[in-house]
């Protein structure tokens, strides 16, 4: 398997879904810009979205990805489909629990993720109502992350690139055609988003039947191996909750800030997604399954070098990729966001934001690489630590960046920036002195090069946007920004690279088969 063109093709599906999704983004501030009824929709549905990343993305696929890869290697078909059945069985009934009660709970979920909403009744209420049609997402995207992980075993990693495309693609749909039907039209997206966890579910469906796994669920309460998957999924729940409740604290903290602080916060968390998303989650994708692999084998040499492989292609990418971003944050916000209801007012208050997130993305890529190095060998107790350590880390530096120096969601954007590029230092150290992995000769000079090509790719950048060469003006129209904007992102990306090559730098350097 040429583990080059595995990442090509997610990070190719990933690209597609980021696109479509900054078009959805477009057209919701566009038809509802920044105000208390957007805030109220972003709020209650990045909490769907919030367990969506526990249960979905971080602990089960951690969890399940390495015993399974086991059964694959020692376990015949027959062994492997009834294990899956019996996951899928108990981990079907969690979710409805988890879902029910979810429902029934949501004005209590919404006061902790955003208790400034109380001061408005009406807000609140409109978010709760928002969370109770939303929160059963999580039931059929978990369960399409169960069937992703067992594609991605069978390295089918296409099929799960592809399925995000249609909560985009849902949202889109109920944002411009069905919401003139609803007497309060930010529910239109509420539904949006119930339809598209369905979609997304029977996508995938007819391709886990090609694998014959697509088998009635069954309940088994005392299988030692089902426990140890559920025990294992708890202690990441735990881990990957530490994170995810960091950004649950900074909603809370921008529900008291001014209105649209939190759909500010958000187009700068969607433009901080788009490269960590498209890089770090491609490659953690691919990475967890063939890592397993390894380490039931005993390969650790050949474990080792794929992390290697891993972390240069991380540090050849992210590191543009922040630059980038942190130079192009206005002509971004205006070009992407800056249509209809969302203000010039409102791509001001953003572009600060943008920039102080433009931090995390090193780090935010990095995690995703390192934290596969200890789950592909069910070492999971490493990430939880860890993560716990950077939570408190995360709110002591919201005390001093936010309460203290009264940076508002840029402090609230710092400080998980920090944290994160603290916690991959954190884990590629423990990494080392696990001996699970050892570097490979030729980091400094890798590292130099690749530091100068980015300098040299910034200044080039830099220099256009300030000499007036390629203005990106809120007075101009949206498809004249598009056109300087890809333009000025092709410039950057041609000076990148073509720096990298008179430094020496060979494709052949980075082709990597399994």
């Amino acid at each position: 398997m040429n583990l080059v063109k595995s990442f090509i093709s997610v990070s190719t599906f990933t690209f597609l879904s980021r696109i479509l999704g900054f078009v959805r983004d477009m057209l919701l501030t566009q038809y509802f810009g920044a105000t208390k009824t957007t805030d109220a929709f972003w709020l209650a549905f990045r909490i769907p979205n919030l367990l969506r990343r526990i249960f979905a993305e971080g602990a089960f696929s951690q969890a399940f990805v390495p015993i399974l890869s086991d059964y694959k290697k020692n376990k015949s078909h027959e062994e492997t489909v009834e294990f899956t059945k019996k996951v899928c069985g108990l981990l079907s009934f969690i979710l409805f629990i988890v879902t029910i009660i979810g429902i029934i709970v949501a004005p209590f979920l919404i006061t902790i993720a955003g208790s400034g909403f109380l001061k408005d009744t009406e807000q609140f209420y409109l978010a709760s109502d928002l969370l109770k049609i939303m929160f059963p997402y999580i039931f059929f995207i978990s369960l399409t992350s169960f069937f992703s992980a067992i594609l991605n075993t069978h390295n089918k990693f296409s099929i799960p690139a592809i399925t995000p495309i249609f909560l985009n693609i849902s949202l889109i749909i109920f944002a411009t055609w069905i919401s003139p039907f609803f007497t309060e039209p930010i529910f239109a997206l509420a539904w949006g988003v119930f339809v598209a966890g369905i979609i997304q579910l029977l996508f995938q469906l007819p391709f886990i039947a090609q694998l014959g796994f697509l088998k009635l669920t069954k309940l088994a309460w005392n299988d030692p191996v089902i426990n140890r998957v559920i025990k294992s999924m708890g202690v990441i729940i735990i881990g990957v909750s530490a994170g995810q409740i960091s950004f649950v604290i900074n909603s809370n903290y921008a529900s008291y800030m001014i209105e649209g602080s939190i759909t500010w916060q958000y187009v700068s968390d969607r433009l901080m997604e788009l490269p960590s998303g498209l890089l770090g989650v491609a490659l953690g994708t691919i990475l967890l399954p063939t890592l397993a692999k390894f380490s039931a084998q005993n390969k650790q040499k050949e474990f080792s070098d794929l992390l290697d492989w891993g972390l240069r292609l991380s540090v050849l990418l992210a590191l543009p990729a922040a630059v980038g971003l942190a130079i192009l944050a206005m002509p971004l916000i205006m070009t992407l966001f800056q249509h209809g209801q969302f203000t010039i007012h409102d791509a001001n208050m953003t572009y600060p934001a943008v920039m102080s997130y433009s931090i995390a993305i090193p780090g935010f890529i990095f995690v995703k690489i390192l934290a596969p190095g200890f789950t592909s060998r069910q070492d999971y107790t490493t990430p939880v630590k860890t993560g716990f350590f950077i939570l408190l880390l995360t709110q002591l530096l919201n005390l001093f960046l936010v309460l203290y120096l009264k940076l508002g969601i840029v402090g609230l954007n710092l400080s998980i920036s920090l944290a994160t590029c603290a916690n991959s230092f954190i884990l590629y150290y423990l990494l080392r002195k696990k001996n699970y992995y050892t570097p490979q000769k030729g980091w400094s000079l890798f590292s130099f090069k690749v530091v100068i090509a980015v300098v040299v790719m910034g200044s080039v950048l830099y220099f256009l946007l300030n000499q007036n060469y390629y203005p990106i003006r809120w007075d101009i129209s949206a498809n004249v920004r598009v056109i300087q904007l890809s333009i000025l992102m092709t410039i950057g990306i041609i000076v990148y690279f073509s720096t990298l090559f008179l430094l020496g730098f060979k494709k052949n350097d980075f082709i990597k088969k399994v």
